[in-house]
């Protein structure tokens, strides 16, 4: 059994990926690396096909958690979220994206309460579709291309090796941490503790 009711579901986190064994580990999936991390910390298992997604759920707080690994390939993320919004009537304010961040330090976060798309394509279509930028985000540092004439669909769709990989199992944890103490402690909190490290 699934939900109850409609109203059963407070939050939505979206961790943003692409579906498919040849993008397992890519920088572009850092999003979809929180998922698992955040399912396993929880023992929740998101594998129930929903809202053109894989889904599965958890509670914090007392509140229904619904945690969404979109499989629309990231340009289309926010197809699947709009339609999880719409059934469960989730406020913007209360929709967490979790996604991957090339202008940040491999590993380091940043949550912030709402913001552009920054280049992003799954913020992109999230934004587009939610009609508001006014929704939460945890990125997830991926590192800048080593030279300026990198091609950036190759470099986010490389994957991580060796010491990169340990670091961002690492920060993958970290970023789920975080989405559970924005829902927890609010967003102040949340910024003050993963911001800065």
């Amino acid at each position: 059994m699934f939900f109850k009711n409609a109203g059963g579901v407070a939050w939505l986190v979206v961790f943003l990926g692409n579906p498919g064994l040849k993008y397992e580990g890519t920088r572009h999936n850092a999003g979809f690396m929180a998922a698992d991390a955040m399912a396993k910390k929880q023992g929740a298992a998101i594998n129930k096909a929903r809202f053109k997604s894989l889904t599965g759920s958890c509670k914090l707080g007392g509140e229904q958690v619904l945690l969404m690994k979109p499989q629309t390939y990231m340009n289309l993320s926010g197809e699947a979220a709009v339609q999880a919004v719409r059934f469960y009537k989730i406020p913007p304010e209360r929709v967490i994206a979790v996604s991957d961040e090339v202008s940040l330090p491999l590993g380091k976060l940043r949550v912030r309460r709402k913001g552009s798309a920054g280049g992003h394509n799954g913020l992109k279509s999230l934004i587009a579709c939610l009609g508001t930028e006014d929704f939460p985000r945890v990125r997830i540092g991926v590192g800048a291309p080593p030279h300026p004439d990198y091609d950036m669909a190759d470099w986010v769709l490389s994957a991580f090796k060796n010491q990169d990989a340990e670091d961002m199992a690492d920060a993958a944890r970290r970023a789920a941490d975080a989405v559970e103490c924005y829902i927890l402690e609010g967003p102040d909190s949340a910024m003050n503790k993963y911001n800065n490290k």
